[in-house]
């Protein structure tokens, strides 16, 4: 089971409709003590799927404490602008 990303406030982000993720998945990324969403896209073409299903589907930052074994625990993820153009915003250093 994956975490849904419940929404994303990235509106130049290719995969954002009406403030929601229509990809696939997302995969979260970013350096140490950051996390960033890294599926983020700013080619201004509307991509993804026709409805919003959007979950994580792995989470590289070790260090958080919804991380287990690389698969986001959170009971869902808000994905919007902070250091990069699009964090997970529920990123929280263990």
């Amino acid at each position: 089971m994956t975490s849904h990303v419940a929404d994303c406030t990235v509106t130049n982000c290719s995969f954002n409709d009406h403030s929601e993720c229509n990809a696939a998945a997302i995969t979260v990324g970013g350096t140490q003590d950051h996390a960033a969403c890294a599926t983020f896209i700013d080619i201004g073409t509307h991509g993804g799927l026709p409805k919003v299903l959007a979950g994580v589907g792995a989470c590289q930052r070790t260090e958080c404490v919804h991380n287990d074994h690389l698969m986001c625990q959170a009971p869902e993820v808000h994905v919007g602008p902070g250091a990069d153009n699009a964090d997970c915003l529920t990123y929280s250093h263990a």
